[in-house]
C-alpha cells in the first residue's frame, strides 16, 4: 500500500508542476506540453494534481474537455485506488 501511495503523489505532484510549466510556457510564447499527455498523466493517477493545477494557475480552465474529462478521470482514479486496495495488490 505504500508503494501506490507514494506512486499517487508524485504522479499528482508531476501534474501540478506541468500545469504550472504550461502555463509559464504559454505566457512565453515558447513549447507547450501537449494535451494528450496531460490527460495520459491523469488516466494514470494524476487527475487531482491536474485538476488543483488548472485552478491554482488557471490554465485550460475554458477548455471544455479538460472540464470533463479530468473530473471523469478523478472519479475513474478513486475506483481504481479502491479495487487494487480491495484486491489486495497495495
Amino acid at each position: 500500500m505504500y508503494y501506490l501511495i507514494l506512486a499517487i503523489i508524485i504522479l499528482n505532484l508531476i501534474g501540478f508542476l506541468y500545469m504550472g510549466w504550461d502555463k509559464r510556457q504559454a505566457k512565453k510564447g515558447n513549447w507547450r506540453i501537449p494535451e494528450r499527455r496531460f490527460f495520459l498523466f491523469a488516466f494514470f493517477g494524476a487527475s487531482f494534481g491536474i485538476y488543483l493545477g488548472m485552478q491554482v494557475f488557471r490554465h485550460k480552465t475554458q477548455h471544455t474537455s479538460f472540464r470533463i474529462v479530468i473530473p471523469m478521470f478523478m472519479g475513474l482514479n478513486v475506483f481504481a485506488v479502491y479495487f487494487f486496495l480491495k484486491m489486495g495488490w497495495g
